[in-house]
This record gives C-alpha cells, sequence and structure tokens, in this order.
C-alpha cells in the first residue's frame, strides 16, 4: 500500500507550507500572479500518485516558486494546519475535489544570496508576481484572511527560530 495514504483524508487537498528565512530571520513572501495584493509563503500540493515524502515535496514546491536550492532544513511542524478555502474559489480550484487544504509546514534557512531568488522559472507556470523579505510581525497583516488563522499558527509553532 502507498505509504502516503496515511495523509489522505476525504475532502482536504495534501499539501505543504513553506517558511523561508534570510540571515535576519526575515521571511520570503510572494505576491500571488493571479490576486494582485495577496501575499503568501510558498506552498503546494503533495504528489501522492508518486509517492512523495513531504520533505521532499516542499523543496520541490519552494524551487518551483522561488528558484531557490541554498538550503538548509531548520524543522517541520509537529501537526497538520487546515484552512477552508472560501465557497468560490473551492468550486473553482482542483476541479471542485477539496474544501480545502491540510498542511504540513517546513522551515528552512536560506543560507544563498538574493539574486538566486527566480519568481518566473522556465517551464513552470509562475505562481507570484512579486517577493520580498517580511519581518514575522508582519507576515499576517499581509496575508489572505481564509490563510490567516492558519499563519498564526505556524509562526507561532516556529517562534523559537526567529525569536532567538
Amino acid at each position: 500500500m502507498d505509504s502516503n495514504c496515511e495523509y489522505y483524508e476525504k475532502g482536504w487537498r495534501v499539501s505543504v507550507g513553506i517558511v523561508l528565512f534570510n540571515s535576519k530571520k526575515n521571511i520570503f513572501m510572494g505576491e500571488r500572479i493571479d490576486n494582485k495584493g495577496a501575499w503568501q509563503m510558498p506552498q503546494g500540493g503533495v504528489k501522492l500518485d508518486k509517492n512523495e515524502c513531504l520533505l521532499n515535496a516542499a523543496k520541490r514546491e519552494l524551487f518551483e516558486e522561488t528558484g531557490v536550492k541554498s538550503i538548509n532544513f531548520i524543522c517541520e511542524s509537529n501537526k497538520w494546519h487546515y484552512y477552508y478555502l472560501p465557497k468560490f474559489l473551492s468550486k473553482k480550484l482542483w476541479k471542485g475535489r477539496f474544501k480545502g487544504q491540510k498542511q504540513k509546514w517546513f522551515a528552512f534557512e536560506f543560507i544563498g544570496k538574493d539574486d538566486e531568488i527566480n519568481i518566473n522559472p522556465e517551464d513552470i507556470k509562475p505562481e507570484f508576481c512579486n517577493w520580498k523579505w517580511v519581518t514575522p510581525n508582519n507576515v499576517c497583516k499581509l496575508i489572505i484572511n481564509f490563510k490567516k488563522d492558519t499563519y498564526e499558527k505556524v509562526l507561532n509553532e516556529f517562534s523559537n527560530i526567529y525569536s532567538s
């Protein structure tokens, strides 16, 4: 049996989220290309059909959305985080199969230089039109409302990383 079956939960899209810290303990945020003014941290679906492990999914999504490979793994969230999609989005996204996302979050330290960041990768549809480093205290001021509770919980769980 597929080892990722344990992650499956009816109605929820299994995905990963990434908190990427720079040397100043600021966090990478990207502005969504399909929703100007909506900022988020990198995130994306896990390829359950390919038996992709969660850590590899996080590294893949980070690279696809930012071009970043120069990272050190810090930690993973202790639990799954969930958020519901607004009705108008749940009907439109992923052919209406999911009510929201079930996410494991991963923290990485960015050890490269900012010019490594590439939000317009070749052969991949870009998700972000802009990016910036944001202080942890300002992340939730930028995030879209339906993800705010999840972001607050994730940042609280990883607070030992940026408050030390």
